[in-house]
């Protein structure tokens, strides 16, 4: 939320977004209240596109976050 300007805010909040939801998605599948989908846990995927995609995401959020309005 402190992000210097409407972009940063926008996707700091689609990346957070994109994180936690799949790793609901998962965590729904292995209790059994959704069928299974395939989507792999956040940072613990056995395929190395998911993973590099999620740290890629992460460091644009770690940049984000370097880059926000001291208060």
């Amino acid at each position: 939320m402190k992000a210097p300007d409407e972009f940063g805010r926008l996707l700091a909040l689609g990346i957070t977004a994109m994180v936690v939801g799949q790793a609901l998605i998962n965590l729904s599948v292995v209790l059994g209240l959704l069928p299974t989908k395939g989507i792999p846990l956040p940072f613990i995927s056995y395929g190395g596109s998911s993973l590099i995609l999620m740290l890629l995401a992460t460091g644009v959020l770690l940049n984000i976050s370097q880059h926000a309005d001291e208060m």
